[in-house]
C-alpha cells in the first residue's frame, strides 16, 4: 500500500463517489475521531480483501453520498460502521489528501477528520457495504498509550502523537493539514 489506507468501503456505494473517482478527482471523505469518556479513540480493523494478512486500524468514516455535507456523512458513516448515533460532533481537527491502492484500485481522497464525543462504548456495525464486509474485521477502543506502543499499522500515520496533542492541548484553532 502506498501512502495511507483509509478504507471505508472505499466508495463501494454512492454513484457520486464512483463518478468522482473515474474523473480522477479526489473523493471527498469525512472521518470521525470518536472519543469515549476515558479519552479512548474508536478504530476499525481492516484488511486488504485479497490478502487478509495485510491489516491496519483506521478511524470510522467514508465518502459523501449525494448532496450530503461532510458533517452529515461523518454522522451517517459513524452510525453505519459502529452503530453509535449518540454523539456530539465537534470541529474539524485535521485534513489530509492521500492516495493508496486498495481492492485492485487506486484511491485519491480528500479527508476531513471531525472530533466527536460519546458516552456509549458498545459498538457494532449496522450497515456495512459489500466491500466493507469483505475488508473490516472488527473495531476497538484504544488509549493514547496503546497507540504509542503498538507495532500495528494505524492510519492516519502519526495518530498516536496527534491524539496525544489533542488530549493535551484541545482541538486546534484551525484544521491541521497532515502531510503523507
Amino acid at each position: 500500500m502506498t501512502n495511507d489506507a483509509g478504507v471505508d468501503g472505499a466508495g463501494a456505494n454512492g454513484a457520486g463517489s464512483r463518478e468522482t473517482h473515474e474523473r480522477g478527482e479526489a473523493r471527498r471523505v469525512a472521518r470521525v475521531v470518536l472519543l469515549d469518556p476515558e479519552d479512548r479513540i474508536l478504530l476499525l480493523h481492516g484488511h486488504e480483501p485479497a490478502d487478509p494478512t495485510r491489516t491496519w486500524w483506521f478511524t470510522p468514516g467514508g465518502g459523501l453520498e449525494g448532496s450530503e455535507t461532510r458533517e452529515e456523512a461523518a454522522l451517517r458513516e459513524l452510525a453505519e460502521e459502529t452503530g453509535i448515533t449518540d454523539v456530539t460532533l465537534g470541529p474539524v481537527l485535521w485534513r489530509r489528501v492521500c492516495s493508496f491502492d486498495f481492492d485492485g484500485r487506486r484511491w485519491n481522497q480528500d479527508e476531513w477528520y471531525y472530533l466527536a464525543r460519546t458516552t456509549r462504548t458498545e459498538a457494532a456495525p449496522t450497515a456495512l457495504t459489500e466491500l466493507e464486509e469483505r475488508s473490516v474485521s472488527g473495531l476497538g477502543w484504544w488509549t493514547s498509550a496503546e497507540l504509542s506502543a503498538t507495532r500495528e499499522t494505524v492510519y492516519p500515520t502519526r495518530l498516536a502523537g496527534l491524539l496525544r496533542t489533542l488530549l493535551d492541548e484541545g482541538p486546534p484553532s484551525a484544521p491541521v493539514v497532515l502531510t503523507p
